[in-house]
């Protein structure tokens, strides 16, 4: 097969993907208190995986990246669900969230909420399912 010049492609694509993934940070970090959070946030985030790999092939793409996308999903549930647990330990009810505001050098006091923990598992479990699935019917030949 004939290789392609696509340079405008490859360069517009790295800019897109830098773009997109700072969106998805933007979702993910807005989700406290305005719509967004983890679950957006995963999918923005394999938006610009998903380019990655119709661009740069998926292969290519797995070699720069060698991450067990199955791991991370395992790891996001573990968090959500140890998140939940958290409360019952407390003697609350399941998913039970604390609150409290910190002082943190840089930032001055901010807000710290066990809800965020929960949405990085969410973010983690999504990125990990998506690709996951994504991934594999990319294998199938």
């Amino acid at each position: 097969m004939k290789k392609l010049n696509d340079v405008i492609l490859r360069t517009v694509t790295k800019t897109a993907v830098v773009i997109i993934l700072t969106f998805s940070i933007n979702l993910f970090i807005s989700g406290h208190h305005r719509p967004g959070g983890g679950f957006i946030g995963g999918l923005a985030f394999v938006t610009a995986i998903l380019l990655l790999f119709l661009v740069y092939d998926i292969e290519m793409v797995r070699k720069n990246i060698p991450i067990d996308f199955k791991v991370f999903a395992g790891i996001g549930v573990l968090i959500s669900v140890f998140t939940g647990v958290g409360g019952m330990i407390a003697g609350k009810p399941f998913l039970s969230q604390a609150f409290g505001r910190v002082a943190l050098p840089m930032f001055g006091e901010t807000e710290m909420a066990t809800s965020v923990l929960f949405d990085v598992g969410v973010a983690l479990a999504v990125i990990g399912t998506s690709l996951t699935i994504i991934m594999s019917i990319g294998d199938d030949r």
